[in-house]
């Protein structure tokens, strides 16, 4: 080791002496005209030096650093200030390992050991790990634990790219302080992962510029990137064998052909435009090469599949929340890595990333292992290797050197990690994270930090500059319209809005989108099934007509169509009062009704009121090709001579296919008008109703009311913001707490008793005062006497049951089983038990209540109420 000590010191120096001479070298290399020319500067070109070198910010490493107050590490336990026997073994052991492995692999990175914890105290990089199972289910799947990791800290570059940090904080500390470098977050993702039953490793190698600096600006925003949806293939029904052969095909194959042509034509163009847009996307986001790429140092999470059902082996970047494969190029190398247990050295070729490492810690040649107490299986042995060692004197030694050498990794010295509800709820520092994508936005908040309930932004742009808003989504929680989404496309000025069941207004309001928030502009509402009594799906609005989808209504109705003319007067932005625009014609059409006749079932009814037209068409049936048709025409009731119009032939115009006797006749087309005028005007109310109602929304939603605070809805277990339920729970508290109160002192008030007797707020006399002493006195005397009364019958009880029973066992005992006889025995012993007991209660009793007497005695002297009035009779 001595030998190993010296060469490494002899290699240190001569380095030394070889980066000290380099500039020299470089100097006299250089030609005496270029160092003639840097030495002579004009003025304008000091000035200008001298303005770029002032906006030069050189950060020092006390920068990038976590400030910890220096009141809570006085505030740390133990562990954190100072090693364990076991830990100092443990960094003597790395050490070593450390001086072995610089010695075989000089030209190697020095290995990532024993850094300073927030005490300075150097602790080996395994025992920060603290496995820790989190108490939140959304925390048990490793996506949900790498986005709040993600979310919850703050993140600090390191000081310098090309080393390791000096310090390593415990993940207590980290989540005190929200921030962190990347080896802080990976150490507290791996306890968070370790403790959900994932195998998990905190990986020491090196990454790209983007991925080392937190740089999203390249990536695709998870949130726009649409879901495939799965092609359902249409399964061909078999081909029946007495089949009708379908008709041959009248068409051109020639015309087939050149329409054919004409759409690849089409396709190829598009393809080629595709292309040519994806080459300049390319070409604009294309990044500037990286004067240390390959040699930047960053830590992520490594995760191997068999634990937790995980089929393959794939990185976890804590800084993103994101997870890559091992064939991702932002991936540069690895070094090391450690978990709770042991510490692996990468001894695989990097010279193409991680595309070609093999994860398989148990082999020694790709891996070097650090502890010997490892859990992950060694390579299978030959035949040959394993016929060498049957013998089994060999395998005794063996296993004797490996139970000298085996040494496992001491416990963690850091706490257990704690998140409060309060810090699982707030995630974001201070409650607000802002990251930024290619060409997106995305915005989170805390829920309840805005008072409209926002949560969630995301700001799609147009150009990757992010100055052409394209769309806004705004997701809401707690709000109590129950809004969960809003969709703003700028582009076209629609406004959609998705809502939860149980809208105050409308509860089975889904999905209402508009192209403005105008009252009298397009504007469409989906609602929920089988959520409204009326049936309602769906309404579509425009300024001049309504149209209203429906199902399962009992009489058939399934669409409303409403063409309307122009309003009387202008709408009021700031009221819904009673203003409804002229209905022009209502359509309305039915489902089949299968107890009516097809030629009375009405299959579409249209109400042209400026015209007074009603006009019908009847379902047709099954063996036909057309079906029955009426017209009515409505006139007024009265001619000009005021004689009253009843009903008139030429006021009825059908179209049967299968004339019937009964509809010729008028009072048939009179009785159908009269009803017809009655669902007109039920139509008409109907229309008005729906209109109401839509423009009641769009004001309700209208942008000078989104500004404003909405009320949100506070669940009663949030006992912290529930208002109500905290006062009365601190109310219901302090009643007990009185009540308590109260109780204690009538228990602990030996003359409450007696002084309720007397008038309240009447002073007592000398006579009062020692009239109390006697009647207190006497009444514990009493206390004592029932109570040794109490006792003296119980033993007289227990004593006489026991003498029946010996003389029942004396009068049978010649009958009596064996079973009998140690039952008798048994409840003997307990009688004499509960006897002896009784005597003792009784003795001690009688012993006590002397003594118990003088002391009420004593206390009643010396009273504060009797005390100065008992003075006399003393």
């Amino acid at each position: 080791m001595e030998v190993l000590t010296e060469t490494i010191e002899e290699d240190e120096a001569a380095a030394w002496e070889e980066a000290a001479e380099q500039p020299e070298r470089s100097e006299k290399t250089r030609p005496a005209e270029a160092q003639k020319e840097e030495t002579t500067l004009s003025p304008e070109m000091l000035r200008d030096l001298e303005r770029k070198l002032s906006e030069i910010e050189v950060p020092t490493p006390a920068d990038h650093l976590l400030s910890v107050p220096q009141s809570p590490l006085t505030r740390l336990p133990l562990t954190y200030k100072t090693n364990t026997p076991r830990e100092k073994l443990m960094l003597q052991v790395a050490d070593n390992f450390s001086r072995q492995y610089s010695h075989l692999c000089p030209d190697r990175m020095p290995l990532f050991l024993h850094p300073l914890n927030e005490c300075e105290v150097p602790k080996f990089v395994s025992t920060t790990i603290r496995p820790t199972l989190m108490p939140y289910p959304d925390l048990y799947n490793w996506d949900s634990c790498a986005q709040f990791v993600s979310d919850f800290l703050t993140m600090v570059p390191l000081p310098d790219p090309l080393k390791p940090p000096t310090h390593l904080y415990s993940s207590t500390t980290v989540l005190k302080c929200q921030k962190g470098n990347c080896f802080d977050f990976s150490t507290l993702l791996c306890s968070m992962l370790l403790g959900s039953g994932y195998d998990a490793y905190c990986v020491h190698g090196y990454g790209s510029w983007d991925l080392c600096h937190m740089d999203l600006t390249q990536e695709v925003c998870p949130l726009t990137v649409k879901p495939k949806e799965a092609v359902k293939k249409e399964e061909k029904a078999p081909p029946k064998k007495y089949a009708i052969k379908p008709p041959r095909g009248l068409t051109s194959r020639f015309e087939q052909e050149q329409e054919e042509k004409r759409q690849q034509e089409i396709r190829d163009q598009e393809e080629k435009l595709r292309k040519e847009a994806k080459e300049q996307l390319l070409e604009e986001t294309k990044v500037k090469p990286d004067p240390l790429h390959g040699l930047r140092v960053h830590s992520w999470v490594l995760v191997l599949s068999g634990k937790r059902e995980v089929p393959e082996t794939f990185f976890i970047d804590a800084l993103s929340g994101r997870s890559y494969s091992p064939q991702d190029e932002h991936f540069l190398g690895i070094e090391s890595l450690w978990n709770h247990k042991n510490y692996w050295v990468n001894m695989q070729d990097c010279w193409n990333c991680c595309k070609d490492l093999i994860f398989d810690l148990g082999d020694p040649v790709k891996w070097e292992y650090m502890l010997l107490g490892t859990d992950k299986p060694r390579l299978s042995l030959t035949e040959e290797e394993d016929e060498d060692f049957n013998d089994e004197d060999d395998v005794e030694a063996l296993g004797k050197e490996d139970e000298d050498k085996s040494f496992d990794m001491p416990p963690s010295w850091v706490e257990q990690i704690e998140i409060t509800p309060e810090e699982f709820e707030t995630r974001c520092p201070n409650g607000k994270k802002v990251l930024h994508y290619q060409r997106a936005q995305l915005e989170k908040w805390a829920p309840y930090l805005n008072p409209n309930g926002l949560v969630c932004r995301l700001t799609t742009y147009e150009d990757l500059e992010c100055t052409q808003v394209l769309e806004i989504k705004e997701w809401y929680q707690n709000r109590g319209d129950k809004l969960e989404l809003r969709h703003i496309n700028k582009s076209t000025g629609l406004i959609i809005d998705y809502f939860k069941p149980g809208h105050p207004q409308f509860p089975a309001l889904t999905v209402p989108f508009h192209k403005s928030m105008q009252p009298e502009m397009d504007r469409v509402m989906e609602f929920y099934e089988t959520a409204r009594v009326d049936g309602l799906l769906k309404r579509e609005e425009t300024p001049k007509t309504m149209t209203e989808y429906y199902q399962g209504r009992p009489d058939f109705l399934s669409y409303r169509h409403v063409n309307f003319g122009p309003r009387v007067k202008k709408l009021s932005l700031n009221s819904t009062d009673s203003n409804p625009r002229p209905t022009v014609k209502i359509t309305e059409r039915f489902h089949r009704n299968p107890e009516k006749p097809a030629d009375e079932d009405v299959a579409e009814r249209v109400f042209l009121t400026t015209e007074e037209r009603i006009q019908l068409r009847y379902h047709c049936h099954s063996d036909h090709i057309t079906a029955n048709k009426r017209e009515f025409l409505r006139r007024t009731e009265v001619d000009n001579k005021g004689n009253k119009i009843i009903m008139t032939p030429d006021m009825c115009i059908s179209f049967e296919v299968e004339p019937m006797e009964h509809t010729k006749k008028l009072l048939y087309q009179y009785e159908t008008m009269m009803q017809l005028k009655n669902e007109e005007k039920l139509s008409k109310h109907q229309v008005w109703e729906s209109e109401l109602e839509g423009l009641s929304h769009a004001l309700r939603h209208f942008p000078t009311q989104e500004e404003e605070a909405h009320t949100l809805t506070i669940s009663i277990y949030d006992t912290k913001r529930n208002e109500k339920s905290k006062e009365y729970r601190e109310a219901m508290e302090r009643v007990l707490l009185e009540e308590h109160m109260r109780q204690v002192e009538t228990q602990q008030d030996y003359l409450a008793p007696f002084l309720a007797q007397l008038p309240p707020g009447e002073k007592l006399t000398r006579w009062q005062a020692m009239h109390l002493k006697e009647e207190c006195l006497s009444d514990f005397k009493q206390r004592l006497i029932d109570k040794a009364n109490l006792i003296q019958a119980r033993f007289e009880k227990e004593t006489q049951e026991l003498q029946k029973k010996q003389q029942w066992y004396q009068e049978n005992q010649v009958t009596l089983t064996p079973e009998d006889e140690d039952l008798y025995l048994s409840e003997c012993s307990h009688a004499m038990f509960r006897i002896r007991i009784l005597e003792q209660r009784l003795n001690r009793h009688k012993e006590l209540a002397p003594l118990k007497y003088l002391a009420l005695e004593e206390k009643l002297l010396k009273d504060p109420r009797l005390a100065e009035l008992l003075k006399v009779f003393i």
